[in-house]
């Protein structure tokens, strides 16, 4: 049990360890990254003039870590279950805490989209039916800490249950999918490629769940991505990510990128959520996602223990409890 805590930690910690770094870089073009941090080596404060994340000190996880606990929070008092109606109640009531503190950290588009579409009184089963983004990716890391990954039409009940209010669709689904089975492949005790052959045969079976939508292949993208930049110096990889893969946060583009980060850092937990914020883009749900899985395989042990500290202090994170408690679900 006490490793398959440290790898659940892992996760989670690892999770927001991503979100933190790349949370500065969020919205930028890799250039400009470049242009201003050189390489990205540790956390930052973000620039003022950063639409999204202005005025964040560094260090500061944003919406990729909260959703996550939120998620998390629900799956632990549920028992196992999500309520999708309290889910895009507590997501509204998350928004509006975050209007009140002056953030500009906020509702991403399907998410938004879909909670408005339940604001108008539309059935929590049709409000997600055109989310496509990774709004459901970067916030599923706990249904991989609470559960198996087989059976794994029952896991992916699962996966379906976190994803329906914002991105019930097969593009949504299957991101989600790819994310939470490698979490739970790591948390298990399985190698990070363990974890990406069970991110893959999930993301396939999750295509066929949800609403049909148009969009790349993610269980494709997913193989394409990692034999894509294995091997290649960072730079170049990450050059690659951006041109090809694509940064933005379509899940067909982010969940790909993140897996790419993962194969670029060999799994190493540190260096895959430093070479995500060095992308720009949709950089800290990107590195959210590598930092999850890689965390799940290594365990926070492998986590540099600074850089916990300054997650637990920064954000007042204290995610043992929660975590334990998903564990238990197991």
């Amino acid at each position: 049990m006490t490793d398959r805590l440290d790898r659940a930690l892992g996760a989670y910690y690892g999770l927001a360890l991503g979100d933190a770094l790349g949370m500065p870089t969020q919205v930028m073009s890799r250039e400009e990254v470049v242009r201003v941090y050189g390489t990205l080596t540790g956390f930052e404060p973000a620039l003022p003039d950063n639409p999204v994340s202005a005025g964040m000190p560094a260090g500061s996880v944003t919406d990729d870590t909260d959703q996550a606990v939120i998620v998390g929070r629900l799956i632990d008092e549920g028992r196992g279950s999500i309520d999708p109606l309290r889910l895009a109640h507590e997501l509204l009531d998350w928004e509006k805490e975050m209007k009140a503190k002056g953030s500009f950290d906020l509702l991403g588009p399907s998410t938004k989209a879909a909670l408005d579409a339940v604001a108008r009184g539309v059935p929590t089963h049709e409000a997600g039916r055109h989310g496509t983004t990774n709004g459901a990716a970067m916030r599923v890391t706990p249904v991989g800490i609470a559960f198996a990954v087989e059976p794994l039409d029952s896991f992916l009940d699962h996966v379906v249950e976190s994803c329906q209010v914002t991105h019930d669709t097969t593009v949504g689904i299957a991101g989600a999918a790819a994310v939470a089975a490698a979490v739970s492949t790591g948390v298990d005790g399985g190698t990070l490629g363990e974890a990406v052959a069970a991110a893959v045969a999930a993301a396939r079976a999750g295509a066929r769940r949800g609403h049909w939508v148009a969009g790349a292949d993610i269980a494709s993208r997913i193989e394409w991505a990692w034999e894509l930049v294995r091997g290649l110096p960072e730079a170049e990889a990450l050059d690659r990510i951006c041109a090809l893969i694509g940064t933005s946060v379509a899940s067909q583009e982010s969940v790909p990128a993140a897996f790419a980060v993962l194969a670029v850092a060999d799994g190493e937990p540190w260096r895959a959520a430093l070479l995500a914020a060095n992308l720009g883009g949709d950089s800290d749900t990107i590195g959210a996602i590598a930092g999850a899985i890689a965390g799940s395989v290594a365990g926070l042990s492998a986590l540099p223990s600074e850089a916990v500290r300054t997650l637990r202090t920064v954000n007042s994170l204290a995610l043992e409890p929660l975590t334990a408690r998903l564990l238990a679900l197991r």
